[in-house]
């Protein structure tokens, strides 16, 4: 009976990792997938650091599911956009964005998330430096990778 018990668990085992195995190589398998999102963030860093708000928000999905989280939960494009006007409405306020420790992971066709660090560089009459960290959910659709969920909080 022992034996027969242990058998099932090792079964048990060896189907968890070739599940877990294959989506780590759906992962590891498209790396196209990962350079669009890679673009689109180093895309949406320039944008910001030009003080182009409107330009940034591109890489959201335009819909009124989207969501940030942040100290609080809002959704819809409008509501974001509205958002990033009202806290970064000078230059100086908006500063220079920086991602560090920048991890991609591609989940399938569809979606993809990534993770990492944000650095405000600000003046004191900006703000003041800000550091945080994010994670965000893409999907892709019919106009490419966009966020459908971005989770930043401030740090520092």
């Amino acid at each position: 009976m022992r034996k027969g018990r242990n058998h099932f668990l090792l079964v048990i085992v060896v189907l968890f990792a070739a599940s877990s195995g294959a989506h780590f190589a759906v992962a590891q398998a498209n790396p196209p997938a990962e350079a669009a999102i890679r673009h689109l963030l180093d895309q949406q860093t320039a944008d910001w650091n030009r003080g182009d708000v409107e330009a940034f928000m591109k890489s959201y999905e335009d819909a009124p599911t989207t969501t940030f989280v942040g100290q609080t939960v809002q959704y819809g494009y409008a509501t974001i956009l509205e958002r990033y006007r009202k806290l970064y409405a000078t230059p100086a306020a908006m500063g220079k964005l920086t991602f560090t420790h920048l991890a991609i992971r591609v989940l399938d066709s569809e979606y993809a998330t990534a993770t990492g660090n944000f650095h405000l560089d600000r003046t004191a009459a900006g703000g003041g430096n800000a550091d945080g960290i994010f994670s965000l959910v893409f999907r892709k659709g019919a106009q490419g990778w966009k966020i459908i969920l971005d989770h930043s909080n401030r740090v520092s």
